[in-house]
């Protein structure tokens, strides 16, 4: 038996207000007149508080990154194409906001060396060169985009990520100071996203005593932060942040199942946020994890969030056909979901059914 060699962040930085150590921590890698670029989560676009606060220096280039949608393959082109022509190459790119902006970040640096199109490099183990050096600073916690091999694009014909040992943050910074303004739907939502891929990682195929032991702390946390307490206060930044952390760490040795396999088609054709689509999908899926949904009611009734429903109504068969393929082109999901035999089991009328539910 072979075991894979999983590739992991190389530095941690924790702690809060440590996010005012980034000018030294870029330094010594800073070469020659070429920028830093940071990409900035459009939120904080006016932000001029905060956005002064980020070390610009020289050449370095600050860009408002638009997650309004889930990144596409074609504007990680853009912004890699621009940079190309304008100076060459970078030193490097810092992602700093949700899980959208640090993908974006990932996708980027990965692009500034390698050739073609982001869209070729969608699937496992197709990147080829190393990427520039890359940072990830969460504002947002849930994702686990910090810790992740992968960066999660919408392209021409699917969803898809570019799960690579390239992929992975030379360094992270993780201050749950930047985390404190955001608003409770959101906080909501993308917890909810870290909770969900624990349950899917804890009741895989694929599941180990590595993942798990991540695993059931991110899941405790976010219970503890969600259900448990009964208001928010510094320490729910610090427990959701270790939980996004940790359950990103879960899913290394394992995978996400149903709930993410069956957003992602949602994604693809409704523009979807990966966080709600989530939580949409997860509200109807007892009968894959009854345990975990019981909890997810639970969590959505006492913070009193909105889970919208009937948002496939009225798509046409060819646009559910659309989202069934883009969902079951999803195998190693659907087979730590299901087993080996995943395919006998979730056909596309069952998929079918699923989807007319949401």
């Amino acid at each position: 038996m072979k075991f894979r060699n999983f590739k992991m962040v190389d530095y941690v930085v924790y702690g809060r207000g440590c996010f005012a150590q980034l000018d030294e921590i870029l330094a010594p890698h800073r070469k020659g007149d070429a920028p830093m670029v940071f990409l900035l989560d459009h939120h904080f676009e006016n932000d001029e508080a905060f956005k002064s606060r980020i070390p610009l220096k020289g050449k370095d280039v600050l860009i408002s990154a638009d997650v309004t949608h889930e990144p596409k393959t074609s504007l990680i082109d853009e912004i890699a194409d621009k940079l190309k022509a304008e100076f060459g190459t970078v030193s490097g790119v810092i992602g700093i906001g949700g899980g959208s902006a640090m993908d974006m970040a990932k996708a980027v640096a990965i692009m500034m060396n390698n050739p073609g199109k982001a869209q070729d490099y969608q699937g496992w183990d197709l990147v080829k060169n190393p990427a520039v050096y890359k940072v990830g600073i969460p504002t947002l916690s849930g994702t686990g985009a910090e810790v992740s091999r992968t960066t999660v694009l919408t392209g021409p014909t699917k969803k898809l990520g570019m799960n690579s040992d390239f992929t992975p943050f030379n360094q992270i910074v993780l201050d749950p100071e930047l985390i404190k303004n955001a608003p409770m739907n959101q906080r909501f939502y993308t917890g909810m996203d870290c909770f969900i891929h624990c349950v899917e990682s804890l009741k895989g195929t694929f599941i180990n005593e590595f993942s798990r032991s991540y695993g059931e702390k991110a899941q405790a946390l976010c219970e503890e932060v969600f259900l448990h307490k009964d208001e928010w206060n510094e320490e729910s930044d610090e427990q959701l942040m270790m939980a996004s952390y940790a359950g990103g760490m879960s899913i290394a040795y394992s995978q996400v199942g149903v709930a993410h396999a069956v957003s992602y088609g949602l994604s693809y054709l409704l523009g979807t946020k990966h966080g709600i689509g989530n939580c949409i999908v997860f509200n109807h899926l007892q009968e894959f994890y009854p345990e975990g949904v019981e909890v997810f009611h639970k969590m959505v009734q006492k913070h009193n969030i909105f889970i919208p429903e009937g948002i496939t109504k009225g798509l046409t068969e060819e646009q559910f056909d659309i989202m069934i393929n883009v969902s079951l082109g999803m195998a190693p999901l659907w087979e730590n979901a299901l087993g080996p035999t995943w395919k006998e089991q979730m056909t596309g009328e069952r998929l079918r059914a699923l989807y007319g539910k949401l």
